[in-house]
């Protein structure tokens, strides 16, 4: 309002000098005005168009909008220009970070619903099995055994669900530490697919795997890298079709890596949810995830395990079809020198 009101003000003294000057002073008092009104419009131009904007976007990020910040993004100019510029950078830093706060505040309650119901199903069973036994089936031989034994894998859901959390945890604040070495993916191989073979026999799938003798060693932390394995050949076999297979597959791409991949002839995973398959607590078919006795935060691990060693996963799939999980690894300069007593290993 001071702006107007000196215009004003020199309007006035300028039609005084007018009235009652001598024609000198009133040609005088023509030029002054002309100057001012001048210098008063290049004033509002200028200076206060950007001042006001600035005030406007500074009052609109105190109330957490970001409608008009675009406004602000001027090009670099006077000084007056520069601060414009950098409430529009104050804006767009404030804007990003309210963004991350929302995200983190929605993933803490999805978060906390997540582990809340995944507790939530395991305690009410053991309890209701308990509670059965208590009131009189603990002394009938035809059931007691079963409902000790369905309280026992509850438990164990329990202690899986405990532990893999830790597990993503400790990645997250750091504290798991990988140790990098040359390891044999040929002898991870052989045992892994050894080791799952009941879990695949009872599943009635097949198991395969196909590494080369002459594959080089590969860099990473073996046992981890054990673990990424492992959960991902667990998955295949649980989410696959009698009479499926899953294969192991090992070799050196033209990058100069080796690529592990997880191969399987299952489910599959529709492709609007691809993207979200390592998220935590996230199931594509959540009725069959839960009888398959998963945590849902497998992939999850997987993902930290792999984005510990710099890489990420690889995933491709048709529903009905199967799917494909992979990753790459360094090769180590330098190859273990295996004993000479080594049994022979076969590939399937």
């Amino acid at each position: 309002m001071a702006a107007p009101a000196a215009l004003l003000s020199a309007v006035g003294v300028a039609l005084s000098g007018l009235l009652f000057g001598t024609p000198f002073l009133q040609m005088m008092w023509v030029t002054a005005l002309l100057v001012f009104v001048g210098t008063y419009a290049v004033s509002v131009g200028i200076l206060a168009r950007r001042l006001a904007l600035g005030r406007t976007l500074l009052h609109q990020i105190r109330h957490s909008r970001f409608e008009n910040l675009k406004e602000a993004k001027l090009a670099r100019g006077d000084e007056l220009n520069d601060l414009v510029r950098q409430v529009y950078r104050t804006g767009q830093v404030l804007q990003r970070e309210m963004a991350e706060l929302r995200r983190m505040e929605d993933y803490r309650r999805d978060f906390i619903g997540n582990v809340s119901h995944e507790l939530k199903t395991p305690i009410f069973a053991i309890r209701g099995f308990a509670e059965t036994l208590d009131g009189g089936a603990l002394e009938n031989a035809k059931v007691n055994r079963k409902f000790v034994q369905k309280i026992l894998r509850n438990a164990d859901r329990l202690d899986h669900l405990a532990r893999d959390l830790g597990e993503i945890a400790r990645i997250e604040q750091g504290e798991l530490i990988m140790s990098p070495e040359p390891f044999s993916m040929r002898l991870l191989a052989h045992e892994i697919v050894e080791s799952l073979e009941p879990i695949a026999t009872k599943q009635s799938v097949r198991l395969d795997w196909q590494v080369p003798a002459d594959l080089p060693d590969v860099m990473g932390d073996r046992e981890h890298i054990r673990q990424v394995v492992v959960n991902l050949m667990e998955n295949a076999i649980k989410y696959n079709n009698k009479q499926g297979f899953v294969r192991l597959v090992a070799r050196v791409v033209p990058t100069g890596e080796a690529s592990i991949s997880v191969i399987d002839n299952g489910l599959g995973i529709p492709a609007e949810v691809i993207h979200r398959i390592t998220e935590r607590f996230f199931r594509v078919d959540k009725s069959r995830s839960r009888a398959q006795g998963g945590t849902g935060l497998g992939l999850a691990i997987v993902k930290h395990i792999l984005a510990a060693h710099d890489r990420s996963l690889i995933v491709e799939s048709r529903e009905g079809v199967g799917s494909t999980f992979g990753f790459t690894l360094p090769l180590a300069e330098i190859s273990i020198q295996k004993p000479e007593d080594e049994p022979a290993l076969a590939s399937a």
